[in-house]
This record gives structure tokens, C-alpha cells and sequence, in this order.
């Protein structure tokens, strides 16, 4: 078990979770986040998911992966997630280095991605294909 602190925070918001990520994250803080996340939205029964990265100026390939992998598990679990506050030059960058958030919903800000998971989370799910 590692008893680190942790440099992220998840709260719960009515129906949804908010994981703020404080601070930039090692790949094995990035599995913990993502152990933890998932774990989260089980027990608290989830319908939808707000990554916050605003405080990352880098995002790594191995990051990228961990949130597109994040999202997935999400869905598999019935929530729905959306990725906000990708600072202007990680997205650049992300840009440059051929990366993409796959098929990760992403918003500007905290708001928009509440308001983007109350339109998903209204919505009939879509037959996927």
C-alpha cells in the first residue's frame, strides 16, 4: 500500500465525480489516481466523471494514455467522463507530438464539463458501433 500523499483530490458533486489533479503526477501516481478514481466511481455509484488537469503544464504520453484508459473504465462502469482545463500549450504540444485524446470528451473549464455531463448523462446512450 503506499501511503505517499496523495497529489490529487476526488469529490463527489450529486451524481458526478470531480478528480482535481494538484500538481504533476509520476507514472506510478498516475496508476494510484487511476485505481483510486475507478474504485470511486463504483462505490459511490457514478453517472459521470470531471478530470480537472488545469494544473499540469505537461502531459506526457504515458498520461494521455492513463485518462483515454480512465475513460473507458469509466464507461465500462456506466459514468460518463469528460477531461477539462488542458492548459493551451500542453494541448499545443499534444498537437505537435501526434497525440490525441482518443475519443475522451474534453471541455474548457469545470462548468463546461458539468454541463457536458448533463447533457450525457440525460441522453439516451448511443448505439455504438
Amino acid at each position: 500500500m503506499n501511503d505517499s500523499p496523495r497529489l490529487f483530490s476526488i469529490l463527489r458533486q450529486g451524481p458526478y465525480l470531480i478528480a482535481s489533479i494538484h500538481t504533476a503526477l509520476d507514472d506510478s501516481q498516475l496508476v494510484r489516481f487511476q485505481r483510486d478514481l475507478v474504485e470511486r466511481i463504483g462505490s459511490d455509484r457514478a453517472r459521470g466523471v470531471v478530470i480537472d488537469v488545469a494544473a499540469l503544464d505537461v502531459l506526457d504520453s504515458f498520461g494521455s494514455r492513463t485518462l483515454r484508459d480512465i475513460a473507458e473504465m469509466a464507461r465500462l462502469r456506466g459514468a460518463a467522463t469528460v477531461v477539462v482545463g488542458i492548459q493551451p500549450d500542453v494541448a499545443f504540444a499534444m498537437v505537435e507530438l501526434g497525440m490525441d485524446a482518443g475519443g475522451v470528451v474534453t471541455a474548457l473549464d469545470l462548468e463546461e464539463g458539468l454541463a457536458e455531463l448533463d447533457q450525457d448523462v440525460a441522453a439516451p446512450p448511443a448505439p455504438r458501433t
